[in-house]
């Protein structure tokens, strides 16, 4: 199911969204350059959370480290595939909440997602010496807001059917909370398999970003957020 439209029209110019992926792809092209020097950028940049805390004998240099770590992960990702995934995600569903919250209470609301997210893998895997790098919890936090102010948006959605893509429109209700719960699942089917097996997805970050994101855009001044408006916007068959 890969979503790739909404029936949301944005009432603003989504200029925190757009400088959000700037910031990203410029911080990917410069990965890109590093070469040979990526994997101690990565693991100076990147939220160990054995580093934050302090187990296995890791220490953080200074508090401002771990600050730096925090918030400098959030612009990192691990290939492609993960920048793209990410970035369409923001693309798609961030201009709504940026609409809603204004461009510097989006950002304040995307930045305070991550961080949550982030705390949230350090607390349910606090030993880990791995690196953890990506948008992926912030951009959580922003389905989560989605699924709370636009239950009913329509998403079209591509969808394979025995092989052969098709277009479906679905509620975003259906196509978010399905989202969650795969990484709810995951995340509790990873819990099982030794740290040093593997895997490399922070299910945890993203379950802990979107819960965060559901519950804080009830808290803050938001714009519409409490009247829905459903807009009756077809998509064209593909």
């Amino acid at each position: 199911m890969i979503p790739f439209r909404d029936s949301n029209p944005s009432g603003t110019p989504p200029v925190v969204t757009v400088g959000i992926i700037l910031a990203n792809l410029a911080a990917f092209a410069y990965e890109l350059s590093l070469g040979p020097l990526l994997e101690p950028f990565i693991s100076h940049y990147g939220v160990i959370p054995a580093l934050v805390t302090g187990a296995e004998g890791y220490v953080a240099d200074s508090p401002a480290d771990l600050v730096r770590r925090f918030l400098g992960a959030m612009f990192l990702h691990g290939g492609w595939l993960h920048l793209v995934s990410n970035m369409w995600y923001l693309w798609l569903f961030g201009d709504n909440i940026e609409d809603r919250l204004g461009h510097l209470g989006f950002l304040g609301f995307y930045m305070g997602c991550g961080v949550a997210a982030t705390s949230f893998h350090v607390a349910m895997d606090p030993v880990s010496p791995v690196p953890m790098i990506g948008a992926s919890g912030a951009i959580a936090g922003v389905l989560g807001a989605y699924l709370v102010c636009f239950p009913r948006a329509r998403i079209a959605t591509f969808l394979p059917v025995l092989f052969m893509p098709f277009v479906f429109e679905f509620p975003a209700s259906l196509v978010l909370g399905s989202w969650f719960l795969i990484q709810l699942f995951s995340g509790t089917a990873a819990a099982a398999v030794p740290a040093d097996a593997g895997g490399g997805v922070a299910w945890w970050a993203h379950v802990g970003g979107f819960v965060v994101g559901m519950v804080s855009i009830r808290l803050l001044p938001c714009r519409s957020c409490r009247r829905q408006r459903v807009y009756a916007v077809r998509f064209d068959r593909a």
